[in-house]
């Protein structure tokens, strides 16, 4: 009898017990599991904003290249076969390859320099040498028999990398238009590498693409000579670690937040902190500096408000409770309860 009033007894504590301890798991789940439906999707409708961003760009930027790809404005470099002709002397008509100082040598002239001038200014200035000399008023044709041109170098996150012929005064635009555009790994610069002549030193110019294409900034689609090389660097990687679902490196996307990183890393895990976020960030004078911040809120110093950097880490913690809980587990083998911590 004894044995018998023992077990129905033991019966209903232990399903009481299990009762309760469901109910207990359900409620850290619902306290500390992912963010509102509205808050995420919010995140992910601006997340395809994002990812069409390369689209706009490329479509603003093939625009003007496809224009100024055939524009008249050739200039003269090294190499060019040149015909020059004076109307008032046929006898001084001659054709000559611009040497490698960018001069010609011309009939009573001394050398003349003609690199970088377009037909029409190399006229002139031809002209008025043998104004100043030889001829009242004269008249001089210069044509382009051959042209060597140039080469310029497109490379980094474009769609078709390589070496370009140059025969025009491109600029920024025309140049990544060259390149099929932007691809979705690009971040949000170029760089302008240009060899100094008077040293074995580059000149390094890097424009801001947001402005350039978005905001009309004119200016900064500076012009681009032979033998520059555009580059076009990826955008900066974040690391994303703790209660996440997927940890790991994550490209960073134009103004991409810390909430919008933890939402490419998959999410919050189901025992995270979203009021416990770490943002490690590494400052000018190449120490770590920690910035303590929240998710669950808009307000400045957020995770929503934050923009992620290159090497940026982003550590959320998990809610001790809620990774206590996570861990226990019915023990049926021997009627009795176990524990498995997390993986975070």
């Amino acid at each position: 009898m004894y044995c018998q009033l023992k077990q129905i007894n033991w019966l209903p504590i232990s399903w009481h017990a299990f009762i309760a301890l469901a109910c207990l798991l359900l409620f850290v789940r619902c306290v500390s599991g992912p963010p509102p439906n509205t808050t995420l999707n919010t995140i992910l409708e601006r997340e395809d904003e994002e990812q069409s961003n390369v689209e706009q760009f490329n479509q603003k930027i093939m625009a003007p290249g496809e224009r100024l790809w055939h524009a008249p404005d050739y200039t003269i470099t090294t190499g060019d076969l040149l015909n020059v002709t004076v109307f008032e002397a046929p006898e001084l008509e001659t054709e000559n390859r611009v040497t490698d100082n960018g001069t010609i040598k011309l009939p009573l002239l001394d050398a003349i320099t003609v690199k970088g001038l377009t037909e029409h200014r190399a006229e002139e200035k031809i002209a008025n040498a043998y104004r100043a000399d030889y001829l009242e008023d004269p008249h001089v044709s210069v044509k382009i028999k051959e042209r060597q041109g140039g080469k310029i170098t497109v490379a980094g996150a474009v769609q078709r990398p390589g070496v370009y012929e140059c025969f025009f005064q491109w600029r920024v635009l025309d140049a990544l238009a060259l390149a099929g555009g932007l691809s979705e790994q690009a971040g949000q610069t170029v760089q302008i590498r240009r060899s100094s002549l008077e040293s074995k030193d580059e000149n390094i110019f890097v424009i801001d693409l947001d402005p350039l294409v978005n905001g009309g900034r004119s200016d900064l689609n500076i012009e681009i000579q032979r033998g520059d090389s555009v580059y076009v660097p990826q955008a900066g990687v974040v690391y994303v670690d703790g209660a996440v679902q997927k940890p790991g490196n994550y490209l960073i996307k134009q103004a991409m937040t810390v909430q919008e990183a933890i939402v490419a890393a998959g999410g919050y895990h189901s025992t995270a902190d979203q009021d416990a976020i770490k943002l490690v960030r590494y400052a000018e004078n190449h120490k770590r500096e920690v910035i303590q911040l929240r998710g669950n809120n808009v307000e400045e110093d957020s995770a929503n408000s934050i923009t992620v950097k290159d090497r940026d880490i982003i550590f959320v913690e998990s809610n001790k409770l809620a990774k206590m809980i996570y861990g226990l587990r019915l023990n049926l083998g021997f009627f009795g309860f176990g524990y498995s911590p997390p993986a975070r």
